[in-house]
């Protein structure tokens, strides 16, 4: 039986990539939707297909991982993109994405964008929190997509990968992907108009390659309120937090009011930055008063 992944989801089909490089059109099985099973971009799955306009997916491979918003499944990793200036750079804002894709068990990488808009002083400011958040774990890259700044580091990010791009409005995601793939734009576009996107609610999700890899072309996370989250697991969407865990006291420690705390011990030590472990408190705080779900 063929296999292949799901490249685009439009209109109730499933366009279906295969090894050598066929695309055949396919509709779900009707048992799907008994099952409650929705097959999404990002899929392996197995299908049948008397021509390339008329075929079935029968079966769905288990998931790695998947997001609701976007709808998309088996993501390598979720490139945050922020921007240094114009919107000035948040941590509160970083954090919140880091705290989302951590969650979904989603590699994060971070982009720092426009970084030729700003003055010494404030360059030695973002130099910090990148060296911050370097410690932690994570990869960050400083990018200025007018001067083309370090963008076949982003390419080696991307390549044989499947990312989804988040950030908030005005942050440069669309002039990084032009920078580094000049037809994108071009292309984007005329699916866009050939959708009519804007003016219906036509759900569009594909996965479009560029940099050597695969990057969904949709807006990642729609909503960065922690409705799926629970207080109990906020604490491992932290790496730093995670590999002190063990250390605490209590097991099950959540890092606020408990004694003899490792986490609390390592903020007052400098081990943690002290707005990381703020911004903590403030999301606890929010998904605690968050109205229950019926």
């Amino acid at each position: 039986m063929p296999s292949g992944k799901i490249m685009k989801a439009l209109s109730g089909f499933y366009y279906v990539l295969t090894e050598d490089g066929e695309t055949y059109q396919c509709r779900g099985r009707g048992v799907f939707r008994k099952q409650k099973i929705t097959p999404l971009v990002g899929d392996q799955v197995e299908f049948e297909a008397e021509t390339k306009q008329e075929g079935y997916v029968l079966d769905v491979r288990p998931r790695k991982n998947e997001l609701v918003r976007p709808p998309i499944a088996n993501i390598d990793q979720a490139i945050i993109v922020t921007s240094a200036a114009q919107p000035d750079f948040s941590t509160a804002l970083l954090d919140r994405f880091l705290v989302l894709v951590e969650s979904k068990a989603i590699e994060p990488v971070i982009f720092i964008t426009k970084m030729d808009m700003l003055s010494a002083d404030q360059m030695s400011r973002i130099e910090a929190f990148k060296k911050d958040y370097q410690q932690i774990g994570y990869s960050v890259e400083m990018l200025s997509s007018k001067e083309e700044t370090n963008l076949e580091q982003v390419q080696l990010h991307m390549k044989d990968k499947i990312s989804v791009i988040a950030g908030q409005s005005g942050v440069g995601k669309s002039s990084m992907l032009n920078a580094i793939d000049p037809r994108l734009d071009l292309e984007t576009n005329e699916i866009s108009e050939s959708l009519g996107r804007g003016r219906h609610t036509t759900r569009h999700v594909e996965l479009i390659p560029i940099g050597g890899g695969l990057v969904a072309d949709t807006p990642g996370f729609s909503s960065l309120e922690f409705t799926e989250l629970e207080a109990e697991e906020l604490p491992s969407c932290f790496p730093e937090f995670r590999e002190r865990q063990d250390d605490c006291k209590f097991r099950g420690c959540m890092h606020h009011k408990e004694p003899k705390c490792a986490v609390k011990l390592a903020v007052e030590a400098g081990d943690i930055p002290e707005y990381r472990y703020t911004h903590y408190l403030q999301f606890l705080d929010e998904i605690k008063s968050r109205k229950p779900r019926y």
